[in-house]
């Protein structure tokens, strides 16, 4: 499912398009590895809290971000469930923080879905400036580069740094172009299940209950069904099943609660639909 998702451009020149946290060697001395399971939200609150000179355990963050982990030997329904919510939310990452920080750190999040009217480079640039540390919220099964397998998580990452159509991340340590950043950053909340995660959990009595609405929207139960028919007939199948997801897309920027920056980011609007 990709979403109509573009940014608005500007003129050369217009606004500074670069800014770093910190440098390439910097970030792969201070980056802290995945510290567990589905915890890739805690992983990047790691690193936040050490941007902004707060030390903290990976252990102590992860419990502070409250990570929830996929039950893989549930029957079906509720591993569905667990998948929808696995990981941790943007909410979650900034609760996570303050509580890890003792209330030093705060964290402002901003939808980038549906489209908002923003270039996001400059956006990025202009905040990392100021003494915000972003962590991005992306589907990564949007934009996948061709012939690479559908991932089958979203992931958060921070942005320790960005320059002219380009975006620096760490966990794991990239350069990822703005216009692949942007894609991934502007999704609906949804997953795609894989055919044999489903397929492996089916059984006889097999019957999903409606989570809420979206499930019913999305008709989780129609797409199983469908999946359970397609193994009895030749021809094209369902590689994946959608379902709702807990997540929304989009960048939280975190600061000092007590710096003109968090103090600034406390009072800043979402960003205007485009």
């Amino acid at each position: 499912m990709e979403p109509d998702c573009e940014q608005v451009h500007g003129g050369e020149g217009e606004e500074e398009e670069e800014a770093m946290l910190w440098s390439i060697q910097e970030a792969l001395e201070r980056q802290t590895l995945q510290i567990g399971a589905s915890a890739c939200g805690a992983t990047a609150v790691v690193d936040v809290l050490k941007a902004l000179g707060v030390d903290v355990a990976p252990e102590e963050a992860d419990r502070c971000v409250q990570t929830r982990l996929r039950r893989n030997e549930s029957p079906l329904p509720d591993y569905l469930l667990s998948r929808s919510e696995a990981g941790a939310t943007h909410a979650q990452l900034i609760a996570g923080a303050e509580e890890a920080s003792q209330g030093a750190v705060t964290g402002c999040f901003f939808h980038l879905h549906p489209r908002r009217r923003v270039k996001l480079v400059p956006w990025l640039a202009s905040w990392i400036q100021r003494g915000a540390v972003p962590v991005a919220t992306m589907n990564m099964q949007l934009a996948v580069p061709k012939g690479e397998e559908v991932p089958d998580a979203w992931h958060h990452q921070l942005i320790y740094g960005v320059a002219p159509h380009a975006v620096f991340m760490t966990n794991p340590l990239d350069l990822v172009s703005e216009a692949v950043v942007h894609q991934r950053l502007c999704s609906e909340s949804v997953l795609l299940i894989r055919r044999e995660d489903v397929l492996q959990r089916v059984t006889p009595d097999c019957r999903l209950p409606e989570f809420d609405p979206r499930w019913k929207a999305l008709d989780v139960q129609g797409q199983v069904r469908q999946m359970i028919q397609e193994e009895q007939e030749d021809g094209s199948k369902l590689t994946h099943v959608t379902i709702p997801a807990a997540y929304s897309s989009g960048v939280t920027l975190f600061a000092l609660r007590q710096s003109e920056v968090g103090r600034e980011l406390l009072n800043t609007p979402e960003l205007p639909v485009l």
